[in-house]
């Protein structure tokens, strides 16, 4: 039947690229209804999830959250994500390549495992737009990142600096892994800034803090200029915890704190920074669980695409 409707993309499509509307309600749930697989030829970014969540110092449930984000991405897959004037998967070749594999009995040995994975990925050439996952996730990926592209800028949206200092060594936190990411030269904290933080920590190792009170009393176009004027052109690592918006746009969280970002403020300093050299990206902290109606999870779908758009606007859009 020529008219016949498409379904299961994530196992069908035969093209890399572009959009075709599936049931929001039915179907395999890839992110955004792209292909699994783990050929790595010819793509341009892969989504993957680790589902970890060791790392949590309040409630746990962050290991469903690349499931989570995946199913509710499927009631935004069937068209172009507004309001952007392309579409990313017309210029980018995405698929998901499914969850990082690790043994959770060793919990020691996860950090290498997740770096590895990352590793693999972008040695094929491929950028990464990675699910989480408790936020303890970034420090191995970072990792993996400066090797390829050296010293990064961090762009951090949360409600927590996770700069609190800690012992060094192997300790597997989410609140202190960029303290270790700027004393081993990961990233620059001369040329990262953080946005949206709401708790106390006297020592901002560096990073430039835009807190939460300064978007809501400053408003979305001067914080944007600000980040836009600390990290330069200089390869940008973006990294979002789900916890940067307010408990009540984002309930299905582990360490939810009042008094944060809505989420049109977040889509709409993430829009105003088309142009950055973004060279790897994640979306973290979302725990089901505690959700209702999907909304963080939904939130958490949207600001990935918000970053693909990002990402294409510098790689594959003039």
């Amino acid at each position: 039947m020529d008219n016949a409707p498409t379904n299961d993309q994530a196992i069908t499509r035969d093209s890399l690229y572009g959009t075709n509307a599936e049931s929001t309600y039915a179907g395999i749930t890839s992110f955004m209804r792209r292909r699994y697989s783990r050929d790595l030829r010819g793509v341009d970014v892969v989504v993957s999830g680790v589902p970890f969540d060791t790392a949590t110092s309040n409630r746990p449930g962050a290991r469903f959250g690349p499931r989570g984000i995946r199913e509710a991405s499927c009631a935004i897959a069937w068209e172009r994500h507004w309001p952007w004037t392309f579409d990313p998967f017309d210029h980018l070749a995405v698929i998901d390549y499914g969850d990082c594999a690790f043994d959770p009995g060793f919990p020691q040995s996860v950090p290498d495992e997740i770096e590895a994975h990352a590793e693999k990925i972008l040695s094929a050439g491929c950028a990464m737009l990675t699910l989480g996952g408790d936020h303890f996730i970034s420090y191995p990926l970072l990792k993996a990142h400066a090797r390829q592209h050296g010293p990064l800028s961090l762009i951090h949206f949360d409600a927590h600096s996770d700069t609190w200092p800690d012992e060094e060594g192997a300790r597997i936190d989410h609140g202190t892994m960029f303290w270790h990411a700027a004393r081993e030269g990961l990233v620059d904290p001369s040329r990262s800034v953080q946005i949206g933080l709401r708790t106390t920590n006297d020592d901002h190792q560096g990073f430039e803090v835009l807190d939460a009170r300064q978007v809501h009393r400053r408003g979305c176009a001067q914080i944007i200029e600000a980040i836009r004027a600390r990290v330069g052109d200089h390869p940008v690592y973006l990294t979002f915890d789900i916890d940067c918006l307010d408990p009540a746009f984002a309930p299905g969280t582990g360490t939810p704190v009042c008094g944060g970002l809505s989420t049109a403020q977040a889509l709409e300093i993430l829009s105003g920074l088309r142009g950055i050299n973004l060279v790897g990206m994640d979306v973290v902290e979302v725990a089901p669980a505690y959700d209702h109606a999907e909304i963080t999870s939904l939130a958490a779908a949207t600001l990935a695409m918000e970053m693909l758009c990002l990402y294409a606007a510098r790689h594959k859009v003039d």
